[in-house]
């Protein structure tokens, strides 16, 4: 083989400047939600439903976390008619506690006792633990205190507020017993309105002004952790869980209040894991942080939504995980720098 075809060889398995960037690539292109996409697929809509709700999913998971804390550590719409500190106590509290078992299991699981190495870990830094840009110098540190901090207390909130409106009659009140279709939709139906309004919120934070007040502290996380979901800017949780709101019109049962919520704030801390997934016997067995956002903690100016609704297909900033959508984001940005 002559010196020539040798360095071609060399040339063409090299890895390219976006591989190179991550540990690990799940298989691209990523997928968007059958339902948004043309022509119709039965089987692949079955599968993404069947994969999000009744296999080992976050959805399914949820679901059994918000009839748990309904049945048990939530109190009654009598009790809740008049604000009192006890009740209100009550449900900061499970709060507090479901958000520290699950960043901070998620956090003592992958990161501190790393049970799980690095396998389908998209970033191979460690997280940072001394840079001036975050609170006390410590990413790790800096997430906590603005996810208990403030996430919690603006969660707690919201939920609050609905259950203290429904207990009045001045939000709808959902039952079960008169509109149990509707009350099973219901659950299906929350995670893509909250897709909806999350894409469009994300957007507006990403507007440089109220990036600057608020969004840039959740962007001091260039590399994810568990804790980096939920710390934002106080002004980012107002934003980012008003959501919820819908149900001054939609009616709800407290349940689904509770899994709204729930949903928002606790799969931020899973969709932030860092890793694609939980490996148990060499499967990946619990899908976790979505390279998609990943993405978007990386390069700033892509994925600003998540897969359910594809909004950032239909208008341009969707990065796929393809060396030919990584350069299409890339001249997008300088065209838009230039116009600048």
């Amino acid at each position: 083989m002559s010196e020539q075809q040798a360095s071609g060889t060399a040339t063409e398995t090299r890895p390219s400047s976006f591989a190179r960037q991550w540990h690990h690539r799940p298989p691209a292109p990523i997928q968007v939600s059958p339902f948004f996409s043309w022509p119709p697929r039965p089987i692949r809509m079955l599968k993404w439903v069947a994969d999000r709700w009744f296999n080992l999913a976050e959805n399914a998971i949820l679901v059994g976390v918000a009839y748990i804390s309904w049945t048990w550590f939530q109190p009654s719409l009598d009790e809740a008619r008049t604000l009192s500190f006890g009740w209100i106590a009550e449900m900061y509290i499970r709060n507090l506690v479901l958000l520290t078992i699950v960043a901070g299991g998620l956090h003592l699981f992958f990161y501190t006792w790393r049970q799980q190495g690095d396998r389908l870990k998209y970033d191979a830094r460690a997280l940072a633990e001394s840079a001036r840009t975050f609170t006390f110098k410590n990413q790790v540190w800096d997430n906590i205190f603005w996810s208990l901090g403030s996430g919690v207390a603006f969660w707690t909130a919201y939920e609050v507020l609905l259950i203290w409106a429904m207990a009045n009659g001045w939000a709808p009140v959902l039952s079960a017993a008169e509109h149990p279709v509707w009350f099973v939709l219901l659950f299906f139906l929350t995670p893509v309105w909250i897709s909806f309004h999350f894409y469009w919120v994300h957007r507006w934070l990403h507007w440089p002004p109220l990036y600057r007040i608020a969004h840039a502290l959740h962007h001091r996380n260039t590399n994810v952790g568990p804790w980096s979901g939920l710390s934002m800017h106080p002004v980012e949780h107002l934003i980012f869980f008003s959501s919820v709101l819908i149900h001054f019109v939609v009616a709800a049962h407290p349940i689904h209040i509770l899994f709204h919520m729930q949903h928002q704030a606790l799969t931020a801390a899973t969709s932030h894991t860092g890793f694609e997934g939980l490996v148990v016997r060499d499967r990946n067995r619990l899908a976790l942080g979505t390279f998609h956002h990943q993405m978007h903690h990386r390069y700033f100016d892509c994925n600003y939504g998540n897969l359910e609704v594809p909004w950032d297909k239909w208008f341009g900033s969707f990065h796929d995980g393809t060396e030919e959508a990584h350069a299409r984001i890339r001249e997008r940005r300088r065209r838009l720098m230039g116009q600048a």
